[in-house]
């Protein structure tokens, strides 16, 4: 069920030592291990050192260790109904890692819809947001969204986290450098669960795929995506819409005003809560997971704004042969009808 291929690579220097010598990491007590250095490791150093040796993977696979770096990277996970959940995936904070932290891609199969008893047993989409500013936690929230509604199923699929009259204060320079400061150093988290089928992904780009200010507010809005399969067919896509809006007084504090995810498909079209929730959950369950860089959610979106325009140029070739054919005809017809005339 769960995509162990994120944690079957390891670094050639713990293979190296290991082969060096066998007798060099069974000599050093598994608390010394477990409590001094693996606690220093990140999750993705975390997981290859584990494949160096079956001691080293039975101390890597502790469940504290998983935890706790689920906490330090996304202090959202701290939320006790998130925690609640996360023990309950089958190997717990470890599969939730091998799930939400790897950039999601879409599969080059062909997704697996699912059916409408499954699709109707999920009851709600949980959505834990964390936004870093230098590596910074400046805002953080948990979000429960009902899924059962007819509302929520055939209204556009929208999650807001601010209230319209709510901003998040942050102590972070408004000035004339903030749109690029911002491009550069805010990093977004937007992990949703699927607590019924018990699992997850991330949504967010990591970085910002685009900056804009506005001209006349001033206000910035930074935008995170993630591109994923739709419908029945590979080659469909749908876009994971992130939006973050930030605004402040020149010289005074900046301020985040608005947080908020929708789904649009390759026309540009917002998506149904439940088309929505279908390419969500097939995301979570088929979607590549892949421990790339920032630069290569960029770079995907780029790929799908590409494909998207070649999309549009070969649908504005249709129409215009379209239209040509179909004033061939009217003229034809209006010839048809004048010599008809004529002859009369």
């Amino acid at each position: 069920m769960i995509d162990e291929s994120f944690f079957s690579s390891s670094p050639s220097s713990i293979t190296g030592l290991e082969n060096k010598s066998t007798t060099t990491i069974s000599s050093v007590h598994s608390d010394i291990l477990l409590n001094n250095i693996l606690t220093r490791l990140d999750g993705p150093t975390l997981a290859s050192t584990g494949c160096a040796s079956t001691e080293l993977y039975t101390l890597s696979t502790q469940q504290k260790l998983w935890s706790d770096i689920c906490h330090a990277v996304w202090p959202s996970t701290t939320h006790p109904h998130i925690c609640h959940i996360v023990s309950s995936f089958p190997n717990g904070p470890r599969s939730f890692f091998s799930d939400a932290f790897p950039l999601l891609l879409p599969s080059s199969d062909p997704p697996k819809l699912q059916t409408s008893h499954h699709h109707s047993s999920q009851s709600e989409l949980i959505s834990a947001v964390d936004i870093h500013y230098k590596n910074e936690i400046i805002y953080s929230k948990v979000q429960t969204t009902e899924t059962l509604s007819g509302w929520f199923q055939y209204s556009p699929f929208r999650i807001d986290l601010l209230d319209p009259k709510f901003v998040v204060p942050t102590e972070i320079l408004f000035d004339n450098d903030s749109c690029r400061d911002l491009a550069k150093c805010l990093k977004l988290s937007w992990i949703v669960i699927d607590p019924t089928g018990r699992r997850a992904a991330n949504l967010s780009s990591g970085g910002a795929v685009s900056v804009h200010q506005h001209w006349l507010t001033g206000e910035i809005e930074l935008k995170f995506a993630t591109i994923m399969a739709s419908g029945g067919n590979s080659d469909e896509l749908a876009e994971s819409e992130i939006i973050v809006t930030c605004g402040g007084s020149q010289g005074g504090e900046l301020h985040v005003t608005e947080v908020s995810l929708k789904m649009q498909d390759m026309n540009g079209s917002n998506l149904s809560g439940k088309d929505s929730l279908v390419i969500l959950k097939n995301g979570m369950v088929n979607g590549k997971r892949v421990a790339a860089k920032e630069e290569a959610g960029k770079g995907r979106y780029e790929e799908y704004l590409r494909i998207k325009k070649e999309r549009e140029e070969r649908k504005l070739r249709r129409e215009g042969r379209l239209d040509a054919i179909c004033i061939g005809l009217g003229g034809l017809v209006c010839f048809g009808l004048c010599m008809l005339a004529w002859f009369w």
